[in-house]
């Protein structure tokens, strides 16, 4: 265990020291009976001290002096708000002579003592109680000037329900004895209000990204509790306690760990990152808007379940780990778990995130063992599933080369007669693994039963355990739906976390519905669940910025529709070539079509975006077709299968809206802020295709409003919320992604957080990613070939990604063939 302890500016407060003192104060006790000091000033001490506050409790002080002195005798309380006060003393005179004894009355205050009722009307909480006596030289001396001839007793002290009520000796007068019996049931009890906030309670795969899971803390419900809080944020006595497993140390200088955001978006109190050199940096934030930092003096280990605790009390931070004044207001802001807006994430995994509002760390804080063995054997379990060692590799290749053998011989024993020979080497390794999972895959498409899926699953997972994250999703799906092999949810879940830590999208799109609807394995958490679905919805963003042959436009086609399957087609196929065709003939709408299937790869046609430019390049140069104007123009813009020439597609442009087209004026609007700098021509060519419905147009308004460009206005966050709403409405991707970003953190005083509407959306922009749609597009290739058991695993994959049509398809095709999955 490593550990650093450090107290912040101002030095160590009263009641503090109090409190680090109470424990050595007890055990003293426990060996004496009593406690007594003695000096050459005199003696003092306690034969009977109460365990506890009581009211008038008689307390018998012996005591003795060589000189003429004052005998004090006190009880000093201290609040969590770090004050400190005296609610009893007494003091008089001692002679010198023999040894004395004196009874004093301790006169404790009904607050301390009793619970609150209808004459005592507020017991009030507090952090410790010690009864002490000393002997000075007059009235006015305290115990700290004479170390030696004082005595201290901690008192246990209970919070004010848990304590007796007070036999009144008065009659209460009627209206008030009237008021006691019709609210007798009203009296105050301690709800079932945990002030242990669990952050997060599961394992949480995080791929290094500006992504994380969002937390916000509400006031308490019960008003002592709330009472409590409030006083302590200027005097803050908390503990967090957070689980990390480091792959990769951090890319850059710091990496979020917890971060603690307010709404200015500032980091507060607390907030945790991970330095570059592996060394925790902690942050807190002062009541003067200054804020205190500190490193701690060990570092975190790499591939290693490693528990980090932090302790605030009061002045002194101390921070654990496992092999200025503070101020704090956690409903104030929010809490991430791993990266933000401003920090990216660490490479690996977070565990379980506890955080004690309003106490230190419990006591079994060094051990912890339940919850730190389970998570180790989870990591040795994964281990042992998937993951091999460097040292390990030539191994596993060779036994991968048994398989590939049997059905790529010639190649194959080139291959591996290298690999025992050579240094491996990372591009052998991946086209090994490429093979791999294409044979694993023909082996099941060509079975004619559902044994051969149990017989591949060693082979799939091998796969997977050289890199392959198909193969890692792909295993996970046939275990979570039991199809050809037994089910075992468990390690379904074990393998979708290592695809998602390689930033696997279908294996991100599967946790985050997992985690939005609850499985056998976990729980329902829509904070969770959001951190997964916008780490695949931004990469949405990005895809569809950047084709490849490796995405397919996701498109919503069930099996049963016998008219949407009737308008798939493939190059091959005679639709594809009787566009083509009424293309070449001058039907715009042909060369819109062909243009668009070329370029998303829609109906089945893979994607070629040079042929697709030549289509928009003739509709929009022969037919003079506003759209295909467009979409040339836009090609132009963005230099996507064409060489880029902004001024022939700002001329499309203009001849498009001359025709009517409301995206071109969007579009036209871009070009005058991206080139031209013209903010004020830009945003009256959006707001008029705003007027007329383009979710462009509202999303570009939505970013000026938030960055502050609009017309020289300053930004505006809720405005901007109300044209991202609009264009999310309107079915427009990034549209979506920030409304959910700011239903996930709300805007104080305007927006109130909505993490379930956040998920939703989250979850929409989500499947609308290209490498789903091509699982779908395999599925219903499948489909078309008659082979329906691959046909049902391609669907299963996006099934279990919580893919509506995909769920239902897989239903249909069970029935179909009289077979279930599950």
């Amino acid at each position: 265990m490593s550990y650093a302890k450090f107290a912040l500016e101002g030095g160590t407060p009263p009641f503090c020291l109090l409190k680090l003192l109470h424990l050595q104060l007890k055990q003293d006790m426990s060996l004496t009976g009593c406690l007594s000091r003695s000096s050459s000033t005199g003696n003092v001490a306690f034969l009977d001290a109460p365990g506890e506050p009581v009211s008038n409790c008689p307390l018998r002080v012996k005591y003795s002096c060589l000189q003429s002195s004052v005998v004090h005798v006190q009880v000093l309380v201290s609040f969590d708000t770090g004050s400190t006060s005296v609610v009893f003393h007494k003091y008089w005179t001692c002679e010198p002579g023999h040894t004395r004894t004196r009874v004093v009355t301790v006169s404790f205050p009904d607050w301390l003592v009793y619970r609150p009722d209808w004459i005592i009307r507020g017991s009030d909480w507090v952090l410790s109680c010690l009864l002490r006596a000393w002997i000075g030289p007059d009235e006015s001396t305290g115990p700290g000037r004479f170390p030696g001839t004082s005595v201290t007793v901690p008192l246990d002290i209970h919070s004010p329900l848990s304590r007796p009520f007070k036999q009144h000796q008065l009659c209460a007068k009627w209206d008030t004895d009237l008021l006691r019996r019709v609210r007798r049931d009203d009296m105050p009890q301690c709800l079932e209000e945990n002030e242990v906030a669990s952050l997060l309670s599961t394992m949480y795969a995080s791929t290094g990204e500006r992504y994380g899971i969002i937390k916000t803390l509400q006031p308490f419900g019960n008003e002592v509790l709330e009472r409590l809080r409030i006083k302590s944020i200027y005097y803050p006595w908390f503990a967090v306690s957070l689980w990390v497993l480091v792959e990769k140390p951090c890319s850059n200088h710091l990496c979020g760990l917890l971060l603690h955001i307010d709404s200015e978006n500032n980091y507060v109190t607390p907030t945790m990152f991970l330095t570059d050199a592996g060394r925790i940096h902690v942050q807190v934030h002062g009541d003067a808007g200054h804020s205190s930092a500190f490193l701690s003096s060990f570092k975190v280990p790499l591939h290693q379940w490693c528990r980090i605790s932090l302790e605030i009390l009061g002045r002194v931070v101390s921070l654990w780990m496992h092999t200025c004044n503070v101020m704090l207001d956690d409903t104030h802001g929010y809490f991430v778990i791993g990266g933000g807006k401003f920090i990216r994430g660490i490479e690996g995994y977070y565990g379980p995130a506890t955080y004690y509002r309003m106490q230190g760390l419990p006591a079994d804080k060094v051990g912890y063992n339940g919850i730190f063995c389970f998570l180790y054997y989870i990591f040795i379990l994964i281990k042992r599933i998937v993951l091999v060692l460097d040292s390990d590799w030539l191994s596993h290749i060779r036994s991968c080369c048994k398989l590939l053998y049997k059905h790529t011989p010639l190649f194959t024993s080139v291959i591996c007669s290298a690999t025992t020979l050579l240094e491996p080497q990372r591009f052998l390794r991946n086209y090994i693994v490429w093979i791999l999972y294409a044979v694993v895959l023909r082996k099941i498409s060509t079975a004619h039963s559902l044994d051969v899926i149990t017989r591949m699953m060693p082979f799939l997972l091998q796969s997977g355990c050289l890199g392959d994250n198909r193969a890692l999703h792909l295993s996970s799906v046939l275990y979570s739906s039991g199809f050809g092999v037994r089910r075992q949810p468990y390690k379904a879940w074990l393998l979708s976390l290592l695809a998602a830590q390689k930033d696997w999208r279908l294996a991100l799109l599967r946790l985050g519905h997992m985690h939005h609807v609850g499985d056998l394995e976990v729980t329902p958490d829509r904070d969770l669940s959001y951190a997964y679905y916008i780490n695949i919805a931004r990469q949405t963003s990005k895809d569809q910025k950047n084709p490849s042959p490796q995405q397919t436009f996701v498109e919503l086609i069930r099996l049963n529709d016998e008219e949407t399957l009737k308008a798939q087609t493939n190059e091959n196929d005679d639709l594809f070539h009787w566009l083509k065709l009424q293309a070449r003939s001058g039907v715009a709408e042909a060369e819109q079509a062909m243009g668009r299937m070329l370029f998303w790869g829609q109906q089945g046609v893979s994607p070629d975006i040079q042929t697709a430019v030549k289509h928009y390049e003739r509709g929009a140069t022969t037919l003079h077709d506003p759209v295909s104007m467009y979409d040339y123009a836009i090609v132009l813009l963005t230099g996507q299968g064409v060489p880029k020439d902004v001024q022939r597609a700002v001329t499309f442009l203009k001849k498009a809206i001359e025709q009517g087209s409301v995206p071109a004026i969007t579009a036209l609007g871009w070009y005058y802020e991206q080139y031209e700098k013209d903010y004020e021509k830009a945003v009256h060519l959006w707001e008029e295709a705003d007027a007329k419905g383009h979710p462009d147009a509202a999303m570009n308004l939505g970013v000026f409003y938030s960055q502050g460009l609009y017309l020289g206005q300053p930004a505006d966050q809720f405005k901007a919320y109300k044209y991202y709403l609009k264009s999310a409405q309107r079915g427009h991707l990034n549209g979506a992604i920030e409304l959910a970003d700011i239903w996930i953190h709300g805007i104080p005083g305007q927006v109130a957080r909505r993490p379930a509407d956040a998920v939703l959306w989250g979850k929409w922009a989500s499947e609308q990613n290209g490498y789903l749609g091509t699982v779908l597009r395999n599925g219903l290739n499948a489909y078309f070939r008659g082979d329906w058991i691959m046909s049902l695993i391609y669907y299963l994959s996006a099934a279990e990604s919580g893919f509506e049509a995909a769920q239902f398809n897989v239903a249909y095709l069970c029935e179909l063939n009289s077979v279930s999955p599950f």
